[in-house]
């Protein structure tokens, strides 16, 4: 059997017999075109009998990879897979020729075909395609795992994603749910009047975010370029010219670690809506999760990591000091009330305090070490220090702290909104301070963007952003626990 040889082998056979296909001049025919795929025959004929099917006498001309195989002297089935699931053929000696049977039985699991026949129901009850003609379109070289044992190491499922796509039902419904969520994020907006758009990954000054970024050079202009840790600012700029609603599903790149949650390549949307706030901003979060749930997994209640998650009920929303004592029974509001006391709990629990930082970097440190990891339903935490966020509004009662949130989901931020700083003097200084902040060490703090701040000047009507994780909401709503296994082609560290 195939599965007794080594790989080496079975290669060395398969290009042999490519090379008799070479001679005759069929290999790699590219004439054949199909007609029906896998589900649209199951859907068709499904529900219909064996008896049924022959009055019928329906034709099909399918295409697709073999999966499996069974022999039976001059009979023959084969399981056939294409785009859309799976179909078995049926093939006979007597029904296709002496010639093209002795052919058929040299072909391998992983090649490709072409067929033509009826659809039937086999004795078993299986629904199937009794073949009429069957040609060779691409001939495997390589074989596939082991069909009991299947493609059981991980890493090889993240370098080789076209092989995990051939073995695993369960990577491929991923990624069809991931095109189906991206589709109704595009749906949901366009309903609500947003006009998509895009915006550059190349900038010369980065921002939108404190990440540290990717540099690259452009020879043609011989200047340093940055790949964007986010389009923010571009996308506010476009509020500043009269575009009031608009959104963009865009890449973006940050040179930082790489974890379960963390890739330095993701996917985002964000989308900037004028004269509207962040709590407008978490009422429509709520009803778009809601909505993507229902249309992609036909129900709002799912299981997430073991935890069930239900997006009908209303998301909590918790301030990030409250969010501290909820999850840390020993930690007391006068731990909160000031730097003296914050540096103090800080170091009580591990964190390496840096000299430079106020209450408001200490209380984000705190929430992260503290809080992140333990949230399990999804929850709004809100009101963060201005000192961390250097692109949203001041509370109009509290200029320490501003109107922002994030959306965690089992320790995983999902979303980061707020409503936007339109103040252009404002948003200078706290520029400055993010300047003092990177040349105290911090390479995640922002640059000063001297443009942005003359399209300030001009006017941005009250804003409210967001930014919306679509790796970690495909993580979500497909029960994966690592952003590898809801991205393509995640990076790896080179061989």
């Amino acid at each position: 059997m195939e599965e007794e040889q080594n790989e080496n082998e079975i290669v060395a056979l398969r290009k042999a017999h490519l090379a008799e296909l070479r001679d005759k001049g069929v290999a790699f025919p590219n004439d054949f075109r199909r007609k029906h795929l896998a589900t649209e025959l199951l859907e068709a004929f499904g529900e219909d009998s064996k008896e049924a099917l022959q009055e019928k006498a329906a034709s099909a001309v399918i295409a697709g990879r073999i999966v499996l195989r069974r022999a039976m002297g001059k009979a023959s089935f084969i399981t056939l897979q294409d785009m859309s699931g799976r179909i078995q053929l049926y093939v006979r000696e007597d029904a296709i020729g002496s010639e093209a049977y002795d052919e058929f039985k040299r072909w391998d699991i992983g090649d490709i075909v072409g067929a033509e026949g009826q659809v039937m129901r086999t004795n078993k009850g299986e629904l199937s395609v009794s073949v009429t003609s069957i040609r060779l379109l691409t001939k495997s070289l390589r074989p596939l795992p082991e069909k009991h044992k299947g493609l059981t190491d991980t890493e090889t499922r993240y370098r080789q994603r076209y092989l995990d796509l051939i073995m695993s039902e369960e990577s491929r419904t991923v990624f069809v749910r991931r095109a189906q969520i991206v589709d109704g994020i595009r749906r949901f907006f366009n309903d609500r009047s947003f006009m998509e758009v895009e915006t550059p990954m190349m900038q010369v000054t980065p921002g939108g975010a404190t990440a540290a970024p990717f540099k690259t050079h452009y020879n043609a202009l011989d200047v340093d370029m940055y790949l964007r840790v986010a389009p923010e600012l571009n996308l506010k700029r476009l509020i500043v010219g009269g575009f009031e609603r608009v959104f963009e599903i865009n890449r973006n790149f940050r040179n930082e670690g790489m974890s379960t949650k963390h890739s330095p390549e993701f996917t985002m949307l964000e989308f900037y809506w004028a004269y509207a706030d962040y709590s407008d901003l978490m009422d429509v979060t709520e009803l778009l999760l809601r909505q993507l749930a229902q249309s992609v997994l036909g129900k709002t209640t799912f299981t997430y990591l073991g935890v069930e998650i239900d997006l009908a009920k209303p998301i909590k929303r918790v301030t990030l000091p409250q969010s501290i004592l909820d999850f840390n029974p020993t930690v007391t509001a006068e731990d909160l009330a000031d730097i003296e006391h914050l540096t103090v709990l800080a170091k009580k629990v591990g964190i390496e305090v840096q000299s430079h930082w106020g209450t408001g970097k200490l209380l984000m440190e705190l929430f992260e070490s503290l809080v992140e990891d333990k949230i399990e339903q999804p929850m709004f935490v809100t009101q963060h220090p201005a000192e961390v966020s250097p692109l949203a509004r001041r509370n109009d009662d509290d200029s320490e702290i501003t109107d922002r949130f994030e959306l965690f989901v089992m320790g995983k931020e999902i979303a980061n909104g707020f409503s936007e700083l339109n103040d252009a003097e404002d948003q200078a200084a706290r520029f400055h301070d993010q300047v003092a902040a990177r040349e105290s060490g911090d390479d995640e703090a922002m640059h000063y963007d001297d443009d942005y701040i003359t399209a300030l000047e001009y006017g941005l009507p009250p804003t409210a952003g967001e930014g919306i994780g679509i790796d970690r909401l495909v993580m979500m709503l497909t029960d994966s626990p690592s952003i590898r296994d809801v991205v393509l082609f995640p990076h790896m560290r080179p061989k």
